[in-house]
C-alpha cells in the first residue's frame, strides 16, 4: 500500500492510518518531489512542469521496488498522479484510494470545479506574491475544522517548510491541471473519499469523477474539509477497509 501526500505536505500526513494497515500491507511512504525531506536537486520544472512527471516518479518507485497490484492511496493532487500512474502502467496497482481527489479545479460549461477563474489567478498571484503569508491564510480554509486550529496550524506549518519556488511552481502545476479527459481511461478500481464540505474539492467534483470512473464507488462523509486523514482518521479507515475487504 503506497501513500501518497498532497500539495505542500508530507509523508508525516499518513501518521493515523498507516497503523490500521500496516499488518496487512506492506506500506510504502515518500515525499513528492520538492516536498517533505526529499532532496530538492531533483525537482525539475520541466519533468515535474505536469503531473505525469510525478507520476513517472511513482512508476519508478514501484519498479525500484518491484512492486505489483498494489493499492495506492492518493490524497488530493496525489489521487490525479496516481490516476495517471495507473493508465500508464496498470498492471502494477489493484485498487486506487482517492482522498478529496479533483481532476481539474476550475469551473467550466457544466463543471463545477470549485473556482472561477478569476479566483486561481488571484490565488496563485497571491502564492506567488507572499508565500508565508498565503500558507496562514489559506491552510485554515484547506483543513477545514475550525474546532481544531491545532490541525490548521500543522498544516501551514508544513506549507512554510516547503521551499517558495518549488510550492509556487507546484501550485501552478496544480490548480491549473485538468485531467478530465484522462480519467475515463482509469481501470483500476477505485474508492472516492469525498468530505461533505470541501473548499478545495466540493461535492459535485467527487460527483463528477464517480461518474467519469467506470469501476469506482463514491463515499460522502460526515467529515468536513479537505483532510480527513488528520481531521477524521477513524471515518477514513472505516471507509477504507470496508471497501478493500
Amino acid at each position: 500500500m503506497l501513500f501518497l501526500h498532497g500539495y505542500g505536505c508530507d509523508q508525516n500526513m499518513w501518521r493515523f492510518l498507516v497503523p490500521a494497515f500496516k499488518q496487512d500491507y506492506r506500506i510504502v511512504l515518500y515525499d513528492l518531489a520538492g516536498s517533505g525531506g526529499s532532496d530538492l536537486t531533483a525537482y525539475s520544472r520541466r519533468r515535474h512542469g505536469t503531473l505525469h512527471g510525478h507520476a513517472d516518479d511513482l512508476l519508478e518507485i514501484c519498479d525500484a521496488l518491484g512492486l505489483g497490484g498494489a493499492v495506492v492511496v492518493g490524497h488530493s493532487v496525489s489521487a490525479m498522479i496516481s490516476a495517471l500512474a495507473a493508465i500508464k502502467r496498470p498492471e502494477l496497482f489493484s485498487k486506487l484510494v482517492m482522498i478529496g481527489p479533483s481532476p481539474c479545479y476550475m469551473n467550466d460549461d457544466g463543471y463545477t470545479g470549485g473556482f472561477n477563474r478569476a479566483d486561481l489567478e488571484g490565488l496563485l498571484e497571491f502564492l506567488d506574491s507572499n508565500f508565508l503569508g498565503w500558507s496562514r491564510q489559506i491552510a485554515p480554509a484547506i483543513m477545514g475544522v475550525p474546532q481544531r486550529p491545532e490541525l490548521a496550524e500543522e498544516l501551514t506549518a508544513s506549507f512554510c517548510r516547503t521551499d517558495p519556488e518549488i510550492a509556487q511552481h507546484f501550485g501552478k502545476v496544480t490548480f491549473l491541471s485538468d485531467h478530465r479527459a484522462d480519467i475515463a481511461e482509469l481501470a483500476a478500481p477505485t474508492l472516492i473519499l469525498q468530505c461533505s464540505d470541501d473548499i478545495v474539492a466540493p461535492v459535485a467534483v467527487g460527483e463528477w469523477m464517480h461518474r467519469a470512473i467506470p469501476d469506482s464507488e463514491l463515499v460522502v462523509m460526515e467529515a468536513t474539509g479537505h483532510c480527513p486523514h488528520l481531521s477524521a482518521p477513524e471515518e477514513t479507515i472505516r471507509n477504507m477497509k470496508a471497501y478493500l475487504a
